[in-house]
């Protein structure tokens, strides 16, 4: 009979060999090792997050990891259950256990008082979501308007620190009291997050990606911060915010950070903005349904909620694992 188990040594390597195969990241198998580790260590990993495995006997049928979050829906706080890199082992029953195992996780989770399972992948398969519905996302491509002075604006910027990441805390707090749905996103977390984009960036092929996270700050109080996934000329804008409602400080910084690197072809810039947050000094140049899925189930049947529109929830590309 199949069981769960925490995927722990030859385990866990056997699972890290499956996930490299799978992977969108890039990343060679020996560098997936070391990001999974590196993650499971940071203050946030060791408590929120854990790599299951569904096995019988000395064979592995499926993997995942399994996140435990907390979050606030309809103004209420919800305990969550997230789970990504959903896969079942290469064969005709592959996604057959990895639904099985996603089932068995969100089953546990429910008996210790999870009220909300999510679903993370770009790449799963229908069968393993079925039962979820998907929580729309749409991909942005933005421009940047040139500043007046044909340089950088007068903004303070520099960059971030860990000193900063309360302000973040707060910025993102205010700014995420108006949706329905949304992560909660202390200094671990964020921590977590930029952690894992620097890791990515790092264990990568040489000069292939970088990681921006750049400050304006007022006095010495970070008031609005961007976090920028670089590839060349294609920038990703993964995270940002802003004391500001109007969100004109990120717009500042981004022009701060094109004057700054001068180039002949000015950067595609990609990313997913909350609705309603659009900096003045940016437009939407244009706009598709995203690529990366996310699903989410309810698990307190008592309760009932209408589906979530885009406008709904507060997602940043860094909330997806």
């Amino acid at each position: 009979m199949a069981v769960v188990t925490a995927a722990e040594g030859a385990l866990l390597d056997r699972v890290l060999d499956t996930r490299y195969h799978k992977a969108t990241s890039g990343l060679q198998r020996r560098a997936c090792g070391i990001l999974h580790a590196a993650r499971m260590k940071t203050s946030w990993g060791q408590r929120h997050q854990r790599t299951l495995a569904l096995i019988e006997g000395p064979e592995l049928l499926a993997s995942a990891e399994r996140y435990d979050l907390t979050g606030t829906c309809e103004g209420r706080g919800v305990r969550i259950c997230a789970i990504g890199s959903a896969h079942g082992e290469t064969n005709g029953a592959g996604a057959g256990h990895a639904r099985e195992l996603v089932d068995r996780l969100i089953a546990a989770a429910a008996q210790d008082g999870a009220e909300i399972a999510l679903l993370f992948s770009d790449t799963v398969d229908d069968a393993i979501g079925e039962g979820f519905e998907p929580i729309p996302g749409t991909d942005v491509m933005l421009a940047v308007a040139q500043s007046p002075r044909h340089g950088a604006p007068m903004t303070m910027v520099r960059a971030g620190e860990e000193r900063d990441l309360a302000a973040i805390v707060a910025m993102g707090r205010a700014r995420a009291a108006a949706f329905r749905f949304h992560l909660d996103r202390d200094v671990d977390f964020v921590q977590y997050a930029l952690t894992s984009k620097r890791l990515l960036a790092g264990l990568g092929r040489a000069n292939a990606r970088q990681l921006h996270f750049f400050i304006a700050e007022e006095g010495i109080t970070a008031a609005a911060y961007v976090v920028l996934s670089v590839a060349g000329a294609e920038w990703t804008l993964e995270e940002c915010g802003d004391r500001d409602a109007s969100g004109a400080r990120v717009g500042a910084l981004l022009q701060a950070l094109i004057a700054r690197e001068p180039m002949e072809q000015r950067p595609t810039i990609r990313g997913w903005l909350p609705h309603g947050f659009v900096p003045p000094q940016v437009t939407i140049a244009s706009a598709a349904p995203s690529a990366h899925t996310i699903k989410l189930r309810r698990l307190d049947s008592t309760t009932m909620m209408p589906p979530l529109a885009a406008a709904d929830v507060l997602w940043w590309r860094s909330d997806v694992f």
